[in-house]
C-alpha cells in the first residue's frame, strides 16, 4: 500500500513540474505581451516626429555679417543718390527762380532799347530849341517850346530811373569795353590818356545791365 502511494506520488511530481513550468512560461509570455503593448501604447501617444517641426538651422555669423555689410553699402548708395537728386533739384529751382526774376526785370529790355532812341531825338530837339531860344532872340513861342521839351525830357528820365533804366555819364572815366564803344580818339588836353573825353551817343543800363553801349571818344597823347 505504501509502495503504491509512493509510485503515484512519483508519477504526479513530473506532472506538477510540467504544470509549474507551463505556468511560469505562461506568466512570462503574459509579461512579454504586456510590455510590448505598453510600448505600443506609449508610441501611439507620442506619435511619430513631424519633420516640419525640426528647427531650422540659423545663418552662421559670417553669413549674417556679410549680409549686414551689403545692406550698409546699399543704404550708403541710396543716401548718396538721394543727396545728388536733392542737390540737382535745388540747382534747378535756383536757376528757375533766377530765370523768372530776370524775366521780370529784363522783360522790357527790347522796349527800353526802342524808347531810348526816342529820348535821343527829344534831347537833340531840346538842344536845338535851346540854341534858337537865346536871350538875343525875343521869340516867346520858341522859348515856351524849349521849356516844354526840357520838362518832357526831365520827366522821361525820371520814368526811366523808376524802372531801373539809367543813362551813363562816362566823361572823365576810364574806358570799359563792356559799357563803351570807341568811335574816335581826341588829344588829351588836361586829361589822362585812356580816359573818355567826349560822348557822341549816350549809353543806357537796365538794372545794371548794359542794353546800349555809349559811343565815346578816348583821349590819347598828342604827337608833336
Amino acid at each position: 500500500m505504501a509502495a503504491r502511494s509512493l509510485r503515484r506520488f512519483g508519477t504526479l511530481l513530473p506532472l506538477c513540474g510540467s504544470a509549474r513550468q507551463g505556468s511560469l512560461h505562461f506568466r512570462g509570455s503574459t509579461c512579454v505581451f504586456s510590455t510590448a503593448a505598453q510600448q505600443r501604447s506609449t508610441g501611439d501617444e507620442c506619435g511619430p516626429e513631424d519633420p516640419h517641426d525640426e528647427p531650422k538651422h540659423p545663418l552662421s555669423d559670417c553669413a549674417l555679417e556679410h549680409k549686414a555689410i551689403k545692406l550698409e553699402e546699399q543704404v550708403r548708395d541710396l543716401t548718396e543718390r538721394y543727396r545728388k537728386a536733392l542737390a540737382d533739384s535745388e540747382n534747378v529751382r535756383r536757376r528757375t527762380q533766377k530765370f523768372v526774376e530776370d524775366a521780370k526785370l529784363f522783360g522790357i529790355q527790347s522796349f527800353c532799347r526802342d524808347l531810348v532812341e526816342v529820348a535821343d531825338i527829344l534831347e537833340k530837339t531840346a538842344e536845338s530849341a535851346a540854341g534858337e531860344a537865346e536871350p538875343s532872340n525875343p521869340n516867346p513861342t520858341l522859348k515856351k517850346i524849349y521849356e516844354g521839351l526840357s520838362l518832357i525830357e526831365a520827366k522821361l528820365q525820371s520814368v526811366f530811373a523808376k524802372h531801373g533804366l539809367q543813362k551813363m555819364n562816362p566823361v572823365g572815366g576810364r574806358y570799359d569795353p563792356y559799357d563803351h564803344e570807341i568811335v574816335c580818339h581826341v588829344p588829351a588836353e588836361g586829361m589822362q590818356p585812356g580816359t573818355i573825353a567826349l560822348v557822341t551817343q549816350d549809353g543806357y543800363k537796365l538794372h545794371g545791365r548794359t542794353i546800349r553801349h555809349a559811343l565815346v571818344g578816348v583821349a590819347v597823347e598828342s604827337q608833336e
